[in-house]
């Protein structure tokens, strides 16, 4: 590549493959920084990415975007890392804090509450991850996005697998993430990048090794290869789609405190 392309990519677990693709596979001219999912897609509709991995939920918003890559963030059964905690069902759930982070978890809770649980909670963001389980008011409950939820596994009475939930629901797998970028893009580029991705699909021991989940490398190793399913298929298209035109959003407020 004759310019410099600039990619963004996710600071989670589920993207150390794609990482060290990005960094082993021989790709010339990239800067690569990592961020939060929602700080992905502001990078990328700010101009300061060329490429990035973005949360499905805001693809419909991006102007001259094209989805890249036979690759993604997605699940064929439970994916472990998003989910609702609390300790009442969700159907009884009254308050929802969401992890901002995700929109694609955020709005995917919001579907399930209202096709599948059958309710309307409100709304909120949750800043503070400190001590949940002793701030949590009867009919509360926390959406929990990518490394945290490993943090807070077996603390409450309920825990539902958001994806596992879709699953059930629609007989279809979900995508959290898709790889974007600009229209008219270089096909240079973009074969590239399919390059990189392929190569990080076919080393991702190696690549959870050179991380900083070595210390737990068989956990790691078996959520990568057992929760996420990288392809973005057929099947997952017609996920979002379904996703995409439920027109169902949530704007969460300010955590009450």
């Amino acid at each position: 590549m004759a310019a410099v392309t600039k990619i963004t990519a996710v600071s989670y677990l589920n993207t150390i493959p794609f990482i060290y693709g990005l960094r082993h596979s021989g790709l010339q001219d990239v800067a690569l920084t990592l961020a939060p999912p929602a700080s992905c897609a502001e990078s990328y509709m700010s101009g300061d990415a060329d490429v990035a991995l973005v949360p499905a939920a805001v693809v419909p918003s991006l102007k001259n975007t094209d989805i890249i890559t036979d690759y993604c963030i997605g699940a064929v059964r439970a994916v472990r890392t998003v989910v609702l905690v609390g300790d009442v069902a969700p159907q009884r759930v009254k308050r929802i804090f969401v992890d901002a982070h995700s929109r694609t978890s955020v709005q995917l809770a919001a579907w399930l509450a209202d096709k599948v649980w059958k309710i309307s909670p409100e709304w909120y963001e949750l800043n503070d991850y400190t001590d949940l389980r002793s701030r949590a008011s009867e009919g509360d409950a926390f959406v929990l996005i990518g490394d945290k939820v490993f943090e807070h596994e077996g603390e409450f009475a309920f825990t539902t697998d958001l994806a596992e939930a879709w699953q059930a629901a629609t007989s279809l797998p979900f995508c959290f993430a898709v790889w974007v970028a600009r229209k008219g893009t270089p096909y240079a580029v973009l074969d590239e990048l399919e390059r990189a991705f392929t190569f990080g699909m076919e080393h991702i021991y190696e690549a959870v090794m050179e991380s900083d989940y070595a210390d737990r490398a068989g956990e790691a190793y078996e959520y990568l290869t057992r929760n996420i399913d990288f392809l973005f298929d057929g099947q997952k298209r017609k996920a979002l789609d379904k996703f995409w035109s439920s027109g169902i959003k949530v704007t969460p407020r300010v955590n009450p405190g």
